[in-house]
């Protein structure tokens, strides 16, 4: 019998990815809420899109053997409540928010795997004097307990930036804070976490020292398996900002067993289960430390394409079995490429978007290079800074795929392409 698998935020980019992927054929997909549904507005309605998620189950006369999604917030975290509701596979919402309400998932570290974990605290950006509340030493970071793609994330080396990032904290913490108090109302939290709510913000010692990489894996039936590591090449002040994500990571093996260790540690602590991860660490090479940065509860939709360029499938693959209740099975190495990498088209200072490629000028570009995919973020006309959920410190305004043999050939192809793609500014002071 076909396998009917529900998807919340439903995309067409990744569906044709998942459609595709060895195992879709016995399945039927079925979109509970698209993209532009729960991701696409100025404002996140959970609250509405849960209610009308729960009447297209009800009216649904078929069995539902899955509910799956890619998108991170709140996507990730509506699916716990989904299909808790309707008996899917799945973790439960208090394990999820162990990794995605960043304060709760440190104090769950802290109690498990306390060397890999920098010290923080929680604050009220709202307070009279949230500076005077914070006991760590300058430099540090602050964002809010849940953001996505480092919104709202600063880095503070004294008073008067913490100021500043507090004037825009204020302002801009109320797009996640709501929805994210939505889904805290269905969780059964520790007394001593009942008051952290959304509206509230951590700082984190300075860890961003050193090499980054995440790890892709999932927990079957309580065991965790590791079946991906990417590099993740930074650039910009403070090496804030990611310039490209890289597969497979050039990062020593006892490096990456050790990371795969300590992720099994916590997951297991926390009773995570029956899902896709991510892991993002760092490693610290004159020491060889090991440090935590998050964990996400899906897979990143950033690597499908690489793994399918290297690999030769889309991870989807993995995320469609784990929905199910089954065990994946990954191929290694089938692919095209030796590497692959994601680059990231930044700009650092605002401003008006006066060219963008044709799309005659995009297939040609795809032509030449291939396994090369192209996505602008951006049209002509149109502002830097109009764009929804950027960091703090850049503007990433499209993002291009491609695979080569050697890191050599990536770089050199990957600036030949963008430069035929021919995008051109005017720089704007900011308001």
């Amino acid at each position: 019998m076909q396998k009917q698998v529900f998807i919340v935020g439903t995309d067409d980019f990744n569906l044709r990815q998942l459609e595709s992927v060895r195992g879709a054929e016995r399945c039927e997909f079925h979109s509970l809420c698209d993209f532009e549904e729960i991701r696409g507005a100025d404002r996140y309605p959970v609250r509405e899109v849960l209610e009308r998620s729960r009447e297209r189950l009800a009216q649904c006369a078929l069995p539902v053997d899955a509910i799956i999604g890619w998108w991170d917030f709140p996507v990730s975290t509506m699916l716990p409540i989904l299909r808790r509701e309707v008996g899917a596979p799945g973790p439960s919402l208090e394990a999820v928010l162990k990794c995605e309400h960043k304060y709760l998932s440190r104090t769950e570290q802290q109690a498990c795997i306390p060397e890999h974990v920098p010290a923080f605290q929680a604050f009220d950006p709202m307070a009279e004097d949230p500076l005077s509340t914070i006991g760590l030493e300058f430099p540090f970071w602050i964002k809010p307990v849940k953001a996505a793609a480092s919104y709202l994330g600063f880095y503070i080396p004294d008073a008067a930036h913490f100021e500043a990032a507090l004037a825009r904290v204020r302002t801009g913490i109320h797009r996640l804070a709501g929805p994210f108090d939505e889904i805290l109302r269905h969780a059964n939290l520790p007394p001593e976490h009942r008051g952290i709510t959304g509206r509230f913000c951590i700082a984190e010692s300075i860890i961003s020292q050193g090499e980054q990489c995440t790890l892709e894996g999932y927990v079957h039936r309580g065991v965790v398996e590791v079946y991906g590591i990417f590099d993740s090449v930074r650039e910009g002040r403070h090496g804030s900002c990611f310039s490209r994500y890289q597969y497979p990571s050039r990062l020593p093996d006892h490096v990456r067993d050790a990371m795969v260790a300590t992720i099994s540690r916590f997951l297991n602590h926390i009773s995570f289960d029956d899902s896709p991860f991510n892991a993002e660490f760092f490693w610290e090479a004159n020491t060889d430390r090991t440090w935590l940065l998050e964990v996400n509860t899906r897979i990143s939709k950033s690597h499908c394409p690489l793994f399918k360029l290297v690999d030769g499938e889309y991870h989807h693959a993995v995320n469609l079995a784990v929905g199910l209740g089954e065990k994946p099975h990954f191929p290694h190495r089938q692919g095209r490429y030796s590497l692959a990498a994601k680059f990231m088209l930044r700009r650092h200072a605002d401003a008006i978007v006066r060219r963008v490629p044709d799309p005659a000028e995009i297939r040609a570009v795809e032509r030449d290079f291939p396994g090369l995919r192209f996505i602008s973020h951006v049209t002509e006309g149109m502002r830097l800074s109009d764009l929804k959920d950027q960091d703090s410190y850049s503007f990433e305004f499209a993002v291009l795929f491609m695979g080569a043999e050697d890191e050599q050939r990536l770089l050199e192809g990957y600036g030949r392409a963008v430069r035929r793609l021919g995008f051109e500014f005017e720089e704007r002071q900011a308001a």
